[in-house]
């Protein structure tokens, strides 16, 4: 029987959650033995029902999930009708905000009498998860991997994904994990260039060792060519608007997943990112530490001062800066993944190869994204019948449901038809609905396996993707230097995650607010270097936090 529960939030709100079990199965859950004779549960064969009709009928689980404020209703999702046609299993969704669950995420883990079978969209840290698992309140999922083929298959070839998963502190995996690999995520950014605008400084002698027709993709340009670029671009009337003053000559949003500045830095020599924190040799190392950081900086600076980089770079949103690119051309070169999101001419643009810097260094970010993201599903410890919960979420991980889980379901994202590779076939968009209307509606996201086998046999990756993925091995990836890699997702124990809580904030708000203030207002003195040295060694003891991450890190390598 399904019993509600009320969670009183600020004061005032009330959530109505449902407790997990079945109805005759009653709500202590039955035996394996006897979820197989009675209720016909098989796990092995993952194209059959998990349950049979008594089984669909007697037995039912209560997933709590956020969703975005675009999405329909899961229960009302045709992926999740066809997932409960296919397996049996029946799943009642409780959606709330995105907000509403970061309020009440802490409420819903400890109230230990009334709690729903799992959290899906858990976005459950590593430190969450070791508190709670130490509780008693999670389920170590790496206890039922028999009832999860699909899954265990993962693990099995992917030492490297389990690597990502497991508990330090007693091996056991308590999360389901999200798994999307494009090669897109590790490469943030890319440049692009007005060819128009550059055709018309060249023209102009403005710009010397470069001619109208090396403007094309793949382009080379120096840094002192760019300068001079950007600096025509800045002080001519470039979209013909009698305004000269409204060109942007370089742009990108400061400190944004994408789009962003660090490869800027490239031009030095260094693989920067967010976080500064980059593997280079299998070491951990901050590129805050290399004086090539200083010049780098102080180089970026100066185009600040100068006008050439639009110091709304360092304020805009990412919202502000694609809305900005439609209409009127106002951008001479900007770093985003293509210019097709950015402007409304995208023809206009070519891509260019990192910029070479004033030592001859050429080289690209090494973004920490990761295409593995942990603690999407939960499931809690006192859920009855978890195994059959288990072979279910199991079948997300089957490529095509998983394609279906990300983009929307057969029937209405895909053709009931294959392709003659038998791969799934997108629809054409109904009128007035972009792709990503389409897929925000229909898909909930969340626990996936996409990697290069569904791409080459399941499903076709979107257009906009496959030409990140071909732009980006062209004109990023071939720049990064060997041994360079990112820091992917570490697992930590309960004192190195203490250690982390006690620096690694206060670190990242030092160099944040040293680093916005260099690059905004001229740039950093010798004496200003030194002493930010100091402190990164002594007050706010990066040495400390970098030990952490070279220990997880070890640890990681050695499995």
């Amino acid at each position: 029987m399904k019993k509600a529960v009320s969670i009183l939030v600020l004061g005032a709100m009330v959530l109505s959650l449902t407790a997990c079990g079945g109805k005759d199965a009653k709500e202590e859950g039955v035996q394996v033995e006897q979820l197989v004779s009675e209720y016909g549960f098989q796990w092995t064969d993952t194209k059959a029902p998990i349950l049979n009709e008594k089984g669909a009928q007697e037995i039912s689980f209560n997933v709590y999930s956020s969703k975005n404020a675009s999405a329909l209703d899961y229960n009302d999702m045709k992926i999740m009708q066809d997932l409960y046609e296919s397996t049996n299993v029946n799943v009642s969704w409780e959606n709330v905000s995105e907000s509403v669950y970061s309020q009440q995420k802490n409420l819903i883990l400890g109230n230990a009498a009334n709690r729903p079978d799992a959290i899906y969209h858990a976005g459950m840290g590593a430190g969450e998860i070791i508190k709670y698992a130490k509780r008693n309140v999670l389920l170590p999922i790496s206890d039922y991997l028999e009832y999860m083929p699909n899954f265990s298959k993962i693990l099995e070839e992917r030492p490297d994904i389990k690597s990502q998963l497991i508990n330090v502190e007693d091996g056991k995996i308590y999360s389901l994990p999200r798994i999307e690999e494009m090669g897109l995520l590790q490469n943030p950014n890319i440049l692009f260039l007005n060819k128009e605008w550059a055709k018309k400084a060249i023209e102009a002698g403005a710009v010397t060792g470069v001619s109208v027709a090396d403007l094309k993709d793949g382009i080379n340009l120096t840094s002192s060519q760019m300068e001079a670029m950007l600096r025509y671009f800045k002080e001519n009337d470039m979209n013909g608007n009698g305004d000269a003053n409204d060109e942007r000559p370089m742009n990108f949003v400061y400190n944004n997943w994408q789009g962003n500045q660090c490869d800027l830095y490239g031009m030095f020599g260094l693989n920067d990112n967010l976080e500064h924190r980059i593997i280079v040799d299998g070491k951990v190392s901050y590129t805050i530490m290399d004086d090539r950081f200083k010049e780098a900086t102080n180089f970026i600076a100066n185009w600040v001062t100068q006008g050439l980089i639009d110091k709304v770079s360092f304020e805009q949103s990412q919202d502000n800066f694609l809305a900005n690119g439609k209409g009127l051309e106002i951008y001479g070169a900007f770093y985003w993944w293509e210019s097709e999101t950015v402007v409304s001419n995208p023809e206009h643009y070519i891509v260019c190869n990192p910029l070479i810097g004033p030592n001859g260094d050429q080289t690209v970010c090494v973004s920490n994204n990761p295409e593995v993201s942990t603690g999407e599903v939960i499931i809690f410890n006192d859920c009855p019948n978890v195994e059959v919960l288990l072979a279910y979420f199991d079948r997300y991980y089957d490529p095509e449901i998983s394609a279906q889980i990300n983009y929307g379901p057969i029937g209405i994202v895909y053709e009931e038809e294959k392709d003659e590779k038998g791969m799934l076939v997108q629809k054409e968009l109904p009128a007035g609905m972009t792709t990503d209307e389409l897929r925000l509606q229909n898909a909930p996201l969340g626990i996936i396996y996409l990697s290069d086998y569904a791409w080459n046999n399941v499903v076709h990756m979107e257009p906009r993707a496959k030409l990140r993925v071909e732009r980006l091995t062209a004109y990023a990836t071939p720049f990064v230097p060997e041994g360079v890699k990112p820091c992917t997702n570490l697992q930590f124990s309960l004192d190195e995650l203490n250690t982390l809580s006690n620096y690694e904030t206060n670190l990242n708000d030092y160099v944040r607010t040293n680093l916005i203030k260099w690059l905004t207002k001229g740039g950093v003195s010798d004496s200003e270097w030194e002493s930010f040295q100091k402190d990164l060694n002594g007050k706010v003891n990066l040495p400390e936090v970098q030990k952490v991450y070279q220990d997880a890190y070890d640890r990681y390598g050695s499995k």
